[in-house]
Formats: C-alpha cells, structure tokens, sequence
C-alpha cells in the first residue's frame, strides 16, 4: 500500500496538511514527497512493491501534468508497448502508464484500468485536479472540504482530521472532474445474465479466478497469503502454490483455547505443501488491540472491528518477523457467492439485489477491513476474489444458480474446484466459520464481556441515544462508536450502516451480526 493526497488549492494551515499526511507513514515508509502541482499539493508516501529504484517515486510528472497513484494496475507491460512510441519510461513502475494514457484518452482511461487503484491527478494545460477510485473501492480515498470550501482528497479519514469540516468516501468506480463525480463503471450492474449450463457456469468461474490470483503474484517484492482453513483463502493460497515455483508462506491466527480454523488451515497447509505459520493470540492480546483497531479502521461497524482484531494482529506479526510486503486474501467471495443469511432469500431477484447492495457497499466493511489491518502494518493487500474479469462474469450468472438449492452455500465455487484435487475434499466442502468465529469463539465472547461491563443499563440507554445516525443497539456497538467518536467526532456519516443481515429476509431478523446467532448455522462453528 501507500498513501496519497491532494489539496486542490492553496491550503489554509500547511502545518496542519503536513500533520494530516504524516499519519499514514505506515501505508508507505520508505519514502515521502510533497510537490506544489501548480494551484495545489499532491503528496505521496511510498510503499515498494513494483519497480523498486528511485525512478519509481511518485508523484509522476508530464507535460506540466502530475499524478499520485495508490494502486497495482494489472496488465501495465502491455500499456507500456503500446505507449512507448510516444513516451519514453524511465521505471519499472505500473502507475508511470498513468500519465501517457491520460494524455491518449483522458478522463476516459479510468474505464480502460484492470487495477486496484485511488488517484489524483492534476492537468497543467487546463489547471484542474481529477481523482478515480477502482470499481470495488479495494484502494481507499476519502475527501472533503475545507472552510474556503476547497476540496481535499487522501487515501484515510485521519488524514482529513483537522482540514476538513466532513469526510466521506470517495464512491468507487466514479472519478471526480469539474466539481462533480462521474460514475464510469458500476461494477454490480448487470444488464443481462449469462444462460450458461451449469459445467460451463463452474468451468469459467474456475479460469478466472486462476487469471485472477496469477496477475497479482506477480511483485518485485515478496508475497504472502492469508489462510483461515476456509473455503475462499483455502482457494487462493491452492490456486498460487500450483503457480509459484517454490513453497508460498502462508499465515493462520487463532485463539489460544479454542480457535476453529487453525487445524484446517493446517491441513491445507500441509496439501499445497506451503512453509506455513500458525500465530496465537489470548485474551489480552484482543482486548489490548481493541482501541487502536478502531483508530485505524475509522469505522463502528460492529462486524468489521471483530473480524479486523484477528487480521490485526496476524498481519502484525508478519510486519515484525518477516520480509514480506504483499499479501493475498479471500474477501469479496461472500458477497458474491452467497453467505449463510442468503440462504434465506425469498428470491433469486432478491439474493441478486442484496449482492449487487453489497458489492456496492464493500468498501466501507470487509475491503476497509483488509486494506487498514494490512497496510497499518506496511504492507500491500492483493484480492483475487475482486478481480474485474471474476467480479464482472460472477455477477452476470443467473441467480436461480446461486441460490443455495443444494443443501451447500456456495455450490457454484466449491463444484468449480471439484476436480483438479486443488484442496482435500474435506475443505472444499466443509461449512466456513465466520471469520471473527474462527479465529475462536471465545475472542467475540471477551468483547461482549468487555462491553458488558464497562455500562450499566441504565447508561447504555442514555449514551446510545446521543446518536441518531447508526444507532447503536448493543453494549458493544456503543462501545465501538464511542471509541469512533474519539478518533473522528462527528464523522459518523463515513459509515452507512452497521454490517447486518437483511432484516427484512425471514430468519434475519437479529441483533448480532455474527452467523453463529443463524438458525442455519449448523456446523459451521466445528
């Protein structure tokens, strides 16, 4: 990862920018640079994953045009050919094809990106600023103004803390030009379904998540994975362990007494033959991580702080004991394929509307959750699983196929994988924990604990009303916005809603994210 700002005009307190900058050096420490782009600042901190010289720095300039990119575009050798008659590179860089494409098409290169990206970009010639988020949202960017009303953009919210009157997310997919943000790819929409049968629906599932996780192995520098023993990471970790020439490092993290998915991701481990590394936390460890995980997530979501506990600390300790600066995980296959409360959806059209809502919304939970856990520790997050090609084809399957007919979520993903011997039968088929449940039952029970505690009824009514946005319904989610608010007070808006199942489904109705509280949960906690 790294991190980027734009002020988009002269700023008001420059003391105050610098501060706002310099609280995302982890995102990228090896190195910093603020330029005056003409009528504003673009700042970078830079994180070395592809081309790693000094040629490589950012902010890119040409032509009187700069631009700051926080992101990894796939496919950039073959930009690079096409672009090299008119342009001369000078590093290995991928983000360097930014600035040449941006002259060859203009705003209309957003739509050409296969990346996972956040940019700022400022046109000399027409002296104005431009920004672009990826489809997903899987790099981050947040913007706001300040008193003169000029807008600032930058990869965090604590970033804008102290500049900004009221932060919000830079909505994926869009870019931002001439005072307005353009939507140039919705990558939920679908116009029409695929009637593919269902060998052929399985067979291109399985090629492109293959494509999927083989571009984003490649890296100047070292790369990692992420297995919890589940279905999705099981799937990633097995897919790059046939494409690597050596052992991949894998990394699982549980609890001290009862972590569920340690022992399968073992067994993976053990399968694809990986050099893997079990980390174990206690009670401790979790309540001690609890406050600086809410600082930087920048969220109160209660499902995103639980699940990011676990992710926290094992990212953490890949920080502290090895050289790795890229890691691959599993999310976004939940939103696509189904979770457990999906299998309460009335409808095909329904499960289809709530995915499409989810897909949409992911940058604020379980992406947000994968980039700060991940790049607070100075290192990159690479997601198969939000792949363009993968996303965009998983989408248009017809729904009728998702629906969980077969007595086994995610039926389409599992038989896609069923030949090849890829992972032990055992976990192909075997029902996932919820993330934050895997990692041991027990942690969710010491937060709730934790939270009951620290209010009496009494208080937890009185506190809880004080918020009229999201408010919360639980000791602990009180717990989490208050901790919110001292990080970012006010700036509850950043944050649609809590992470919840449809309420709306029978059998979702609940109080508790958590897929333990499902009456399908089964033996999913096993």
């Amino acid at each position: 990862m790294c991190s980027i700002i734009g002020y988009c005009g002269k700023p008001l307190d420059m003391a105050a920018f610098r501060a706002g900058f310099d609280r995302t050096i982890s995102r990228g420490p090896d190195d910093t640079r603020i330029v005056d782009a003409g009528r504003g600042l673009l700042g970078f901190h830079r994180l070395s994953i592809m081309g790693l010289h000094p040629e490589g720095m950012q902010p890119f300039s040409l032509n009187g045009n700069w631009v700051v990119c926080n992101g990894e575009i796939y496919g950039f050798e073959k930009i690079r050919r096409e672009l090299s008659g008119a342009y001369t590179f000078v590093s290995d860089s991928d983000c360097e094809v930014l600035l040449p494409m941006y002259e060859k098409y203009g705003v209309g290169m957003f739509e050409k990106l296969d990346a996972e990206f956040a940019c700022i970009l400022y046109d000399g010639k027409l002296d104005k600023f431009i920004a672009a988020r990826d489809p997903i949202g899987i790099r981050p960017l947040y913007y706001g103004y300040d008193p003169a009303g000029t807008i600032v953009f930058a990869s965090e919210p604590k970033n804008l803390m102290g500049t900004v009157d009221k932060i919000m997310p830079f909505p994926p997919g869009h870019y931002y030009c001439d005072g307005a943000f353009v939507c140039y790819r919705d990558i939920a929409a679908v116009e029409q379904y695929h009637r593919d049968d269902l060998e052929t629906v399985c067979q291109n599932i399985r090629e492109k998540l293959v494509a999927g996780v083989h571009k984003r192995l490649i890296a100047d520098a070292k790369v990692g994975f992420l297995l919890s023993g589940g279905l999705d990471s099981s799937l990633v970790c097995a897919i790059a362990a046939r494409e690597s020439k050596s052992p991949i490092r894998t990394f699982a993290i549980g609890m001290s007494e009862d972590a569920i998915d340690l022992k399968y991701a073992k067994q993976v481990a053990d399968f694809i033959g990986s050099d893997h590394t079990e980390v174990i936390i206690s009670k401790e460890d979790v309540l001690a991580a609890l406050e600086p995980v809410v600082e930087l997530l920048a969220t109160f979501d209660i499902t995103t702080i639980r699940a990011s506990i676990g992710m926290y600390l094992v990212c953490k300790y890949i920080h502290e004991n090895t050289d790795i600066r890229v890691l691959l995980t599993g999310e976004i296959s939940d939103e696509l394929f189904g979770y457990k409360y999906t299998d309460f959806a009335p409808s095909a059209e329904a499960f289809q509307k709530e995915a499409q809502k989810r897909i949409r919304e992911l940058h604020m939970y379980d992406v947000l959750r994968a980039d700060r856990c991940i790049s607070v520790n100075s290192l990159e997050a690479r997601v198969p699983f939000g792949d363009l090609d993968f996303v965009k084809y998983v989408m248009t399957i017809d729904p009728e196929w998702k629906l969980n007919k077969y007595g086994k979520g995610k039926y389409l993903l599992r038989h896609a994988f069923e030949s090849g011997e890829y992972l032990p039968h055992d976990i192909l088929w075997r029902e996932k924990a919820a993330f934050s449940d895997a990692v041991g039952h027990s942690m969710v029970d010491h937060l709730k604990a934790y939270a009951e505690g620290k209010y009496s009824q009494e208080e937890y009514e009185q506190k809880r009303k004080k918020y009229t946005h999201a408010q919360p319904f639980t000791k602990e989610s009180l717990l989490y916005r208050e901790l919110f608010e001292k990080y970012y007070p006010g700036q509850g808006d950043m944050i649609l809603d809590f992470w919840m199942p449809n309420k709306e489904w029978e059998g979702c109705n609940v109080n508790d994210p958590s897929a333990r509280v499902l009456a399908n949960y089964g033996d999913s906690g096993k």
